[in-house]
């Protein structure tokens, strides 16, 4: 259910990547106004996601989820009527409120629902879902955005009622029939911030939110159509190839990270972000963009599952805080990214802007390498941190 929530979620996001920078220039605005409307979003989920774990405990994941849906859906119908840059800029800050309810009751959710040796598959096959409807959207984005720039906002709107709608019909209430072995106590959040898989995982994850929804989101929209002056289709067409590229990586790459390791899939991941990023702004053509952005896809596999694994094994099964601590560090790139990006690009150029959002792909790989030196299933793995549900429920050593 998770899977087909995320893709109803990600067919409208995806609809909606090729067209936000275009439609925020249209009210006369620079580079810097333009990531502005990315961060506000970002600026809300950062800002609101303390609040939903409280949510969560009170009225469940399968509420706080449904409900988030239903905020950004409206709050994205009206952005797409919007008549100046700051109704926009709300707007778009008002749906930050509503993802960051769904982005942590759908992994809360989700670590609750698998064991440790699962973990890398799991949050591969739920970032697939995404993956698919990232596949498709950009690509339909663009071509509603040659109707209207603000069509794809209003079905955005619609695609995140229906997945809304699958969340409250189809997810089961809290409580009915679950593995009582998932029920442990979490882990204090103080020890799992002192861990170094939990370290990692955030410096992965803050690297991420700069790069990909910062940096590529903000940017690569505008290069396509200033830089290599071709239309806003080809946009659509570049991120849905990249989708395509990831789709096909995101099965071996939980499989990756479940068989050989963490560690080494940050690692590679984190490597190849930070190369093939680096390789946008000197796209020839857009042959060569569709390329460099084919292969960050690849990188983005990667680290979409093996951070997520590395917070369960780090926290637990019950570590709502880490979860959505974990959520708050790619905001805080989301932020930061498009206005830092944004200001480069206006200042130094393209080559500055994209240069340091590889950067930090590559000092969070080498951050992974502090990571312990263990393969996933071992003993000495599973006492690195010692996993809550051995401690709590005397269960045996789990692989992590």
């Amino acid at each position: 259910m998770l899977g087909l929530i995320a893709f109803c979620v990600a067919v409208g996001f995806g609809v909606l990547v090729p067209v936000l920078p275009v439609f925020a220039r249209t009210f006369g605005v620079g580079n810097l106004a333009v990531g502005a409307v990315i961060s506000a979003f970002a600026l809300m989920r950062l800002a609101s996601s303390p609040f939903c774990g409280r949510m969560i405990a009170r009225f469940g994941e399968r509420t706080v989820l449904s409900t988030g849906i239903f905020i950004v859906a409206v709050s994205s119908g009206l952005a797409g009527i919007a008549q100046n840059y700051p109704q926009l800029l709300a707007l778009r800050g008002v749906g930050g409120i509503g993802s960051a309810m769904f982005t942590v009751s759908a992994m809360t959710l989700l670590l609750r629902s698998v064991g440790p040796e699962l973990r890398g598959r799991a949050a591969g096959f739920f970032q697939g879902g995404f993956l698919i409807g990232g596949m498709t959207g950009p690509a339909v984005g663009g071509l509603l955005s040659a109707i209207s720039l603000a069509a794809p906002f209003f079905f955005y709107a619609a695609t995140l009622a229906v997945a809304g709608a699958v969340g409250l019909a189809l997810l089961r209430p809290r409580g009915v029939t679950e593995d009582p072995r998932h029920d442990a106590v979490a882990r204090p959040f103080r020890d799992v911030l002192r861990d170094t898989r939990y370290q990692a995982a955030l410096a992965t994850n803050f690297s991420q939110g700069w790069t990909s929804f910062g940096v590529r989101s903000a940017l690569v929209p505008v290069l396509v159509v200033e830089v290599l002056h071709r239309p806003t289709t080809w946009t659509g067409a570049a991120f849905a190839a990249a989708a395509v590229c990831q789709t096909i990586a995101v099965g071996p790459a939980g499989k990756f990270v479940d068989t050989v390791g963490r560690r080494p899939a940050m690692i590679v991941g984190g490597f190849l972000a930070g190369l093939s990023i680096m390789a946008v702004p000197f796209a020839p053509s857009i042959g060569w963009l569709i390329a460099a952005l084919s292969a960050y896809g690849v990188s983005a596999a990667f680290l979409g599952t093996a951070p997520a694994a590395a917070v369960g094994d780090a926290a637990g099964a019950r570590g709502g805080t880490a979860v959505a601590v974990f959520s708050m560090t790619s905001d805080v790139g989301a932020i930061v990214g498009p206005l830092v990006a944004g200001a480069l690009a206006d200042q130094e150029g393209y080559p500055a802007a994209f240069g340091l959002g590889a950067a930090l792909s590559l000092l969070a790989a080498l951050n992974a390498f502090r990571m312990p030196r263990v393969p996933p299933g071992s003993s000495a793995d599973a006492t690195v941190g010692q996993d809550v549900r051995k401690e709590t429920i005397g269960e045996p050593e789990a692989s992590v």
